[in-house]
């Protein structure tokens, strides 16, 4: 009988989830509500009483995301309706058991005075992970964006590292048919170890990018700036646009200078999800 005996174990194949949110607005008076609401799978949209902007909150009843899993939102905001976008909590991305990725992608297209505010809660990455996601809005010239992404690479408090894993994010925001504010990012292997060269993130493990259209922009951008710790920077790419990164050395710390500069912005409208 030999010493060493290997045997082939196929992985069983798992049940992997998949979502749909397809949803539209429109006015109803001085209100925006539903126009067309399709949800499927795993994704639901709840829609709390929130005056006359149209709050949707974004719910992953799969408890989160991992290999193979498939969510897509697809969202228009007609003209001259106010659409908030948010999530009724932090997302998950766990291990992918067999390496395939997770797939997330968001597409939502803003008519002519139309606001989107495009606000969910952290993104947190764990030991692991596969996560491919994308975001794309499409702005027509006279529309406003206010639109917030934080991700936290594993839970400090936990003792969470993230030493292996795989993480592509696109965000493409076009306004009158033309680029605007393109950006991606690409970490792979080590995240943690990569996160924590001096020209990286110097050790943060939570990071928030925002983009803020508004003809109020320039005027807010001393206002926004007060607000950040050395280790966030805002800027303006045009007179209607400021952009923002934010770096923190934990998810605590990310929400203590993220909240404010939301608030400010939003106009004291920020969902009550974040709250909590």
């Amino acid at each position: 009988m030999p010493r060493h005996v290997t045997r082939d174990r196929a992985i069983p194949a798992q049940p992997r989830t998949r979502g749909v949110i397809r949803l539209s607005t429109k006015r109803l008076g001085s209100r925006s509500v539903i126009d067309q609401l399709h949800q499927a799978g795993s994704y639901k949209a709840l829609f709390p009483r929130t005056g006359d902007m149209l709050q949707s909150i974004v719910v992953n009843t799969s408890g989160g995301i991992t290999g193979g899993d498939r969510l897509r939102l697809d969202a228009e905001v007609a003209p001259g309706t106010v659409l908030s976008l948010t999530t009724q909590a932090a997302e998950r991305a766990y291990r992918s058991r067999d390496g395939s990725d997770g797939d997330v992608s968001s597409r939502t297209r803003v008519a002519e005075s139309g606001v989107l505010h495009w606000l969910p809660q952290e993104l947190i990455l764990y030991d692991g992970c596969a996560l491919d996601r994308r975001l794309e809005i499409d702005l027509a010239r006279s529309a406003r964006l206010l639109m917030v992404e934080p991700v936290i690479f594993g839970r400090v408090a936990m003792g969470e590292t993230l030493r292996s894993g795989r993480f592509r994010d696109r965000i493409a925001i076009n306004r009158a048919g033309r680029p605007l504010y393109h950006d991606a990012l690409h970490l792979s292997g080590d995240i943690t170890a990569r996160l924590g060269r001096p020209a990286v993130a110097a050790g943060a493990t939570a990071m928030a990018s925002l983009l803020f259209i508004d003809p109020r922009a320039e005027a807010l951008l001393r206002p926004v700036r007060t607000l950040l710790p050395d280790t966030g920077g805002a800027s303006l790419l045009d007179g209607d646009v400021l952009a923002l990164r934010l770096l923190a050395e934990d998810s605590h710390m990310l929400r203590l200078h993220l909240l404010p500069v939301l608030d400010l912005l939003s106009d004291g409208t920020l969902p009550i999800s974040w709250r909590l």
